[in-house]
């Protein structure tokens, strides 16, 4: 089960990153022309949102099973702050992903209340951009040490 969650997880990332970059790039481009805010723009910003959504109920299926959180609360949370790795994944990569979930999802409440097009493609474009950095930043890329994870795969990493 942790292994068909854990390859979910990591291959649904690549559709998040891919519809919140077309949200966030419709949306500055239709700022910035001055176009009308039109069906696709709002199933764009829908779409996108409900990946993150699933990517987030996929991510708390998969902590509550990771023998990364595991193994940080059998040795407490004294302990496992000390541990980079054990931090990471107990405390930064969920708080990360949820402040970013959290801006995706007022961004996209903000613009359906927005009265005027500019101004709905402003609050896209402004909390959808704040939540991709979030997101970005506690995702565990292959190139960030001993976090780090496969491309396309997943691979379990040794730590000490």
């Amino acid at each position: 089960m942790y292994d068909i969650l854990l390859r979910s997880h990591s291959g649904l990332r690549w559709i998040v990153l891919a519809l919140l970059l077309g949200a966030i790039a419709k949306s500055f481009m239709g700022m910035n022309s001055g176009s009308k805010y039109e069906g696709i723009d709002n199933k764009l910003s829908l779409f996108a949102m409900i990946s993150v959504h699933i990517q987030l109920l996929l991510g708390l299926g998969l902590y509550f099973i990771s023998p990364f959180v595991k193994s940080a609360m059998e040795m407490g949370m004294g302990e496992a702050m000390k541990h980079s790795v054990m931090r990471f994944w107990l405390i930064e990569h969920i708080f990360g992903m949820l402040i970013g979930i959290t801006l995706i999802t007022i961004g996209r409440i903000a613009s359906k209340k927005a009265t005027d097009d500019k101004a709905k493609f402003k609050k896209v474009a402004v909390f959808f951009t704040l939540g991709l950095l979030a997101i970005l930043i506690t995702i565990p890329w292959p190139f960030r040490e001993v976090l780090g994870r496969g491309w396309f795969r997943c691979v379990e990493y040794c730590y000490s």
